[in-house]
Formats: structure tokens, sequence, C-alpha cells
């Protein structure tokens, strides 16, 4: 049992809490011989490291943008490798033809298969195909004959007997041509999944081409093909001395 002489004195069990002037006599105290500065620690240190790195990188970044020094490259950018074998020549051919008109085409193309007596759901196909493609008119000088260039006496006129100008055939562009629309029975996908017809998508540009190439018979290209190629050559001869220049078109 406690005396009554310690019951005033202090519990020497806990320690004393610091005060205010204790805690600011502390701070303003000089650094012990050996020691380390009040309120220093791996704190402080660690934040003079992150400092110093920052500086650094501004500091670069800085002589990078005067030109000074190379751009820096990220190690771990991502880096792509082409493989691919160079192109082989196949073929050369010299043209020797003048393209005189040029006419842009978009047809629509919608064309369904399907059975007689079996339920769409089962068995259909239906692509409704946006084609885009042109269709160039051309003079093939290599077909003039001998003697189609006639020139006066008096070399003040020339007479000019060309092939009539053709069509090229079509290009269809695969970049502005898609598929709309597309239906496909339960059957027919299940052929896709087994077996597949690579060649149905052929089978709908070719059908593209044919209506354009069509509708560009019946546009008058030619006959625009043939005002041009005149129109040309008569600007040409001119300004070579020539006052009449006559054009003219032998039948296909």
């Amino acid at each position: 049992m406690a005396r009554d002489g310690d019951i005033n004195q202090p519990t020497r069990e806990f320690p004393e809490y610091p005060t205010s002037e204790s805690l600011r006599d502390r701070a303003d105290s000089p650094p012990e011989p050996g020691g380390r500065a009040p309120g220093g620690g791996p704190a402080r240190g660690l934040l003079w490291v992150l400092g110093a790195a920052a500086l650094a990188v501004v500091v670069l970044l800085g002589v990078q943008a005067t030109g000074l020094l190379p751009d820096f490259r990220n190690p771990f950018a991502k880096e792509q490798t082409d493989r691919s074998q160079p192109p082989l020549l196949m073929s050369i051919r010299d043209l020797s033809r003048y393209v005189a008109a040029e006419g842009n085409f978009q047809v629509v193309v919608d064309v369904q298969n399907d059975r007689r007596n079996v339920p769409d759901f089962l068995l259909n196909e239906r692509t409704l195909f946006v084609g885009a493609g042109r269709v160039e008119a051309y003079v093939d000088f290599t077909k003039i004959a001998d003697g189609a260039v006639v020139v006066s006496d008096d070399g003040k006129s020339v007479e000019i007997k060309l092939p009539a100008p053709q069509l090229g055939e079509t290009d269809l562009d695969m970049d502005k041509s898609y598929v709309f629309a597309e239906e496909r029975g339960l059957i027919n996908r299940l052929n896709d999944l087994v077996a597949g017809d690579p060649n149905r998508q052929q089978q709908i540009y070719k059908l593209a081409e044919d209506r354009i190439t069509a509708a560009a018979r019946d546009s008058g290209l030619g006959a625009r093909a043939e005002v041009n190629t005149r129109k040309m050559l008569e600007g040409l001869l001119r300004s070579l001395g020539y006052e009449k220049v006559t054009v003219t078109y032998t039948a296909p």
C-alpha cells in the first residue's frame, strides 16, 4: 500500500510531454557536434534529391530546346519493323495515249439469291452494295495510221485523222465503295462458318463494275473525249504556226 508521502510525487513511468517552450528552444539550439541538425533526417534528404533531379531535367530540356543536344528518345517507345520484300517489276508498258475525259460514277447493286418455297430466314442472300468507280476515255496515238497527218502546200493548214476514243476499264474505288446492308439466312450463316464463299464479294464487285461500264457508254463520255482532244491539238498546232487545224476521227 502506498505511503502518504508518495501520493503527491509524479509518476516516473510516464514520459514528460513536450511543451511549446521546449520545442522552440530545441529549434533554436545549434546542432550538436558530430550530430544532425534539428528537424533533419531522411525526409529532408529525399526532398533535396528530388529537387536536384527536377532541376537537372529542367536544365536538360532547356538545352535541348536550344538545339545544342540531340533529341532524347524514349527507351520504351513503340517501334515498328518493316520486313516486307522489295517490289518486283513484272512488266513495263509505254503509254502513248491521251486521256481526254474521265467520268466518276456511283451505282447501287441490290442482289438477292433465294429458293422457291423456302422461307427467307432459312435460305436467303441479299446484299445492298454501293459502288463508286471511274472510267477514262482516251485516244490511242499508237493506232494513228500512216498519212494521217496532212499538211497543206503553203504550210498554213493541217489535217489530222485520229482513231475514235476508247473507254478504259472501270476502276472501282474500294475506299468509297461499301456494303450498305446484308441479309443472310440461317443455313447461309452456317455455311459461312463451315466452308464460306470467298468469291461472294468478288461477284458483287464484278456486278458493280459492269453497271458502271454500261453507264459510261451511255453517258456520252466518248463524245466529250473527242471535243477535248480536238481542242488540245488545235491549240498545240496553232502555237506552231498553223492557221487552220482540222481533226477528224475514224470509225472504231
